[in-house]
């Protein structure tokens, strides 16, 4: 299964900054050893997608609202993204879910909108701190997968996100024996359910880590956060 390395840069990056970025990424991007997609701020992504045109860099917004127009303030269209040259749509990241009470429903709503336009959604799921010591990790991302995925189409693209909650932005960092127990789990529970995608790991990934989590079975890349706002500590993670 091909490899990709993705880049979640939230709130960070004015559209200057973007293109500052990218102009210096784009000298590099050929080295990577799979497929790149970033996701910039909103505020941020026609200036992503104008500088990136004819690069092999993908781009993707970091939320979108499980309708495409209407009286909805504040929020993102799918189909916006879609038409600014926009690949992916980043969907139940940890953060959507707990400071912004996204459940499972709203998050499965926008898997299957996002499937239906064409693009690839890339659904987080994850387990807190207390959730893994209490040994209930596998009940939790079988839950999140079986309720996100209830209306995704078995044949069009999916990505699927592992991202501790604990070890995001924390500087923990799951063990490899954690992520390979892990991803085999949520590889299986894919499998039950019939959907075939890419695993990716996220949780404080750095250049330092990422050859031995990437050894790791059912590790088809990264969602990296922090190490992605730099041109050479991302293009050392996106080529391992």
């Amino acid at each position: 299964m091909k490899k990709i390395f993705a880049a979640n840069w939230k709130l960070h990056k004015t559209p200057a900054e973007t293109r500052a970025f990218f102009k210096s990424f784009k000298e590099v991007s050929a080295k990577a050893t799979g497929e790149l997609v970033f996701f910039p701020s909103a505020i941020s992504l026609e200036a992503a997608c104008d500088t990136v045109k004819g690069s092999n860099i993908h781009i993707g917004a970091q939320n979108c609202y499980a309708q495409n127009q209407g009286a909805f303030t504040g929020e993102n269209s799918a189909q916006v993204v879609k038409e600014l040259g926009g690949d992916y749509i980043l969907i139940g990241h940890s953060e959507r879910r707990q400071l912004f009470g996204e459940t499972d429903g709203l998050i499965a709503e926008k898997v299957a909108m996002v499937q239906n336009l064409g693009l690839t959604p890339m659904l987080c799921i994850g387990e807190t701190l207390q959730e893994r010591e209490a040994a209930h990790t596998f009940r939790v991302l079988e839950t999140q997968l079986l309720l996100g995925l209830a209306k995704a189409d078995k044949s069009k693209p999916l990505v699927i996100a592992y991202e501790p909650v604990w070890a995001i932005g924390t500087g923990k960092v799951a063990t490899p024996e954690q992520v390979a127990e892990t991803h085999t789990d949520v590889h299986g529970i894919l499998t039950k359910l019939g959907f075939t995608a890419p695993i990716l790991y996220g949780g404080s990934v750095k250049a330092d880590n990422a050859p031995t989590l990437i050894a790791q079975p059912h590790v088809s890349g990264f969602l990296v956060g922090g190490a992605s706002l730099e041109v050479d500590s991302f293009i050392k993670i996106a080529t391992v």
